[in-house]
């Protein structure tokens, strides 16, 4: 009888019974927060709605007010995330259409942009890649010569989405396939999560992946939904080319300054700071490889092709979606490719419903005279007069951008947001919409201080091995050195090349 009772005890003397009960509880205080956080996000988003409707000044007609109180309840519903993003994407085309903010063809021209099929053609041709190990024999590779030591190794972390950026076009696939090789490499070296090697690693790897969508412009959505915007409100076009151009000091600079700063702030002692067998387990992993198969050298070539198409497109004159869409066609072609198109075609829609509506977003704001209202509005004389001037108006977009990206997590949604109205303050004030808003958008994709700010800011920190507050500090610096940097190259990279 004892012993029968003892087998209802757990090892702290609590009856089982009790720990079921307990273990009910707590899943039940997670299902009422979780329940607690939608139900907070929808109150907010309608508030929102509310407070934008009655609340703008009366030079907003009908078409405008409520296009904006839409646009103010999809931040909302996008930044807090009571519903998944795709869904969202829905119903903010479902209200444009039911107020009859735009027509229907407007509303829906979003997805009819070639940067939809860019991205549709870059998640797939991603899928291909992973159907070889291609990707994994560079990173292997990478580690197998620098991944001894803790410099070598962040080194080789801030680098590997540097080339991956070139074919991979979304900073939140980049760093998912990152992430793995990174757990396992710290996993073998016994890194503690208050280790300063840990905190390190993961730092590198999160505003690495971030800085690698800064210079090509298929590698991040906000790059490409800034070239449609001003493609479709000015007539604006950037090529590859010329993104690559403005972009590339930026890029440049802040890889190192980034490495050096990580090894400023995460100092260790030479003997916690070389780790040999990790070398030596990376270099027997590429060894495991043997010599590139087929698949992998077919892969290699469509992806050297590819990137050529992007970057001599003011030869062609093909959109970047054209390249994309071929590289996809031979990565599956049977005989030439290295993948099925039953398995390319397995892409996350969410992100296309997403691009889609925010540019219809875009096109609607503009459609409904929303942006030259918003322009006009904040037209006051000392924002015109800081516009003015390049240099002052690169500085104050800068700063403003920042903040507002604190606040709109989403990277997408701070473009589709900020854009229109930035140009509808560049014509006002007779600035150079180009300079405004190629700033704005560098700005919006380097998010440094929130989890919430970017995509691979959340998925390192989905990793459970870091915190929020480890990335504040570091945050702060990176931003001050983000906005130096952008400064210094306006001062004299972009002056040189004539963007201004």
């Amino acid at each position: 009888m004892k012993l029968k009772h003892m087998r209802r005890v757990n090892d702290l003397g609590i009856p089982k019974v009790n720990e079921q009960q307990t273990n009910q509880k707590l899943a039940k205080g997670a299902v009422l927060t979780e329940n607690h956080k939608k139900i907070i996000g929808f109150a907010v988003a309608i508030i929102l709605f509310m407070v934008m409707y009655f609340g703008l000044p009366a030079t907003f007609d009908h078409s405008a007010r409520i296009m904006v109180a839409i646009v103010s309840t999809a931040i909302a519903l996008w930044a807090l995330e009571p519903i998944p993003l795709g869904l969202t994407a829905v119903i903010v085309l479902l209200l444009m259409m039911i107020f009859n903010v735009a027509t229907t063809d407007v509303v829906f021209s979003g997805f009819a942009s070639p940067a939809v099929f860019l991205i549709i053609g870059g998640m797939m041709l991603a899928r291909a890649v992973n159907e070889t190990p291609l990707a994994k024999r560079v990173t292997y590779y990478i580690l197998s010569r620098w991944g001894g030591s803790a410099n070598g190794l962040l080194g080789s972390f801030l680098i590997i989405p540097q080339i991956q950026a070139f074919f991979i076009p979304a900073t939140a696939v980049r760093t998912a396939l990152l992430l793995p090789v990174v757990q396992n490499v710290l996993d073998m070296i016994g890194a503690k999560p208050e280790s300063k090697l840990n905190k390190m690693i993961l730092l590198g790897v999160s505003y690495g992946g971030t800085i690698s969508g800064t210079a090509v412009m298929t590698a991040a959505i906000g790059n490409i939904l800034t070239v449609e915007l001003l493609n479709s409100f000015l007539d604006l076009k950037i090529t590859y080319f010329q993104w690559f151009l403005y972009a590339l000091p930026i890029w440049i600079l802040l890889i190192p300054l980034l490495y050096l700063l990580l090894i400023k702030i995460f100092p260790m002692k030479e003997e916690e700071a070389l780790f040999p067998h990790v070398k030596e387990e990376m270099s027997e992993r590429v060894k495991e490889f043997g010599p590139m198969s087929m698949a992998e050298k077919r892969c290699l070539f469509v992806l050297i092709l590819t990137v050529l198409l992007w970057v001599l497109e003011p030869l062609h004159g093909f959109h970047p979606s054209v390249p994309a869409l071929i590289g996809v066609a031979l990565m599956t072609l049977p005989g030439i490719g290295c993948s099925s198109w039953s398995t390319v075609v397995k892409i996350n829609y969410d992100t296309v419903l997403l691009i889609g509506a925010t540019l219809s977003v875009g096109y609607s704001l503009n459609e409904s005279g929303a942006t030259e209202l918003l322009g006009e509005s904040l037209s006051t004389p000392w924002v015109i007069s800081l516009m003015e001037k390049p240099i002052v108006s690169i500085i104050f977009i800068l700063i403003i951008t920042h903040l507002f990206h604190l606040a709109i997590s989403n990277v997408a949604t701070a473009v589709v947001t900020l854009i229109p109205i930035f140009i509808g303050l560049s014509v006002e004030a007779g600035a150079d919409p180009l300079l405004i808003c190629f700033t704005a958008s560098i700005a919006c994709l380097h998010g440094y201080i929130l989890v919430v700010e970017t995509m691979p800011n959340v998925l390192v920190h989905s990793t459970g091995r870091i915190l929020q507050r480890n990335f504040l500090m570091p945050g702060i610096y990176m931003t001050l050195i983000m906005i130096l940097v952008t400064v210094v190259v306006a001062l004299t990279w972009w002056r040189w090349i004539g963007l201004y």
